[in-house]
């Protein structure tokens, strides 16, 4: 009985595998060959976490805040920003904090605090935000309130406010845009020129109110 010796087809399958090259520390890694498969790039690092609030983002009704009052428990709460605009905070009393930033609203606590505390140290952080809208009231087809994506320009927010009816004065639109500190803003607003592309265009902010007498 013959038998026959398989070692040359062994040999030939083992030099048709491809060889896997482990570079050791302090040398270089084996170089790609024709025809061996692209390396996988690095998986991406994730995205860091934007911050609740810009700091240029202006305070509205439903904001929950966390005031931190250096070394004082007792001031140091979590807070609402009621619908009348407002936060109450113990020996400081009744602050308006709608239209502020954190920024202005931290320097009125420490105004109203410096009547108890030479130098207070209060930090204002933004924990959560009410969705932005605008309104639109007055003689449009749809008034109500809407949600601001993006950038929103007035000629946009009328339009999803249904267009006019037929006796709007569309020279006489008002805009009312609420400042710092509480204060009210009105900005006259011809819908005539700006669908004709004269002069800036408007944009919607978080709080317009947009009239069409």
């Amino acid at each position: 009985m013959k038998i026959r010796c398989c070692a040359p087809l062994s040999v030939a399958i083992l030099l048709s595998l491809p060889v896997l090259a482990a570079a050791t520390p302090g040398q270089q890694p084996t170089p790609a060959r024709p025809g061996d498969p692209a390396p996988k790039p690095p998986a991406a690092e994730p995205a860091l976490p934007k911050s609740a609030a810009a700091a240029d983002y202006r305070l509205v009704p439903g904001d929950k805040l966390r005031i931190e009052v250096y070394r004082d428990t007792q001031l140091s709460q979590s807070l609402q920003v009621r619908p009348d605009g407002k936060i109450t905070l113990p020996l400081a009393g009744d602050i308006a904090a709608e239209g502020r930033t954190s920024t202005e609203l931290r320097d009125a606590i420490v105004t109203a605090l410096k009547e108890y505390n030479t130098n207070p140290v209060v930090t204002v952080i933004v924990v959560e935000t009410v969705p932005p809208v605008f309104y639109v009231m007055g003689e449009v087809n749809s008034p109500g309130t809407f949600p601001i994506k993006g950038q929103v320009s007035a000629v946009q927010a009328l339009a999803m406010a249904g267009g006019f009816k037929d006796f709007a004065k569309t020279k006489n639109i008002r805009i009312l845009r609420k400042g710092g500190a509480g204060g009210q803003q009105t900005i006259a607003f011809n819908y005539k020129d700006a669908a004709d592309g004269k002069g800036s265009p408007v944009q919607v902010q978080p709080g317009d109110t947009i009239i069409v007498p």
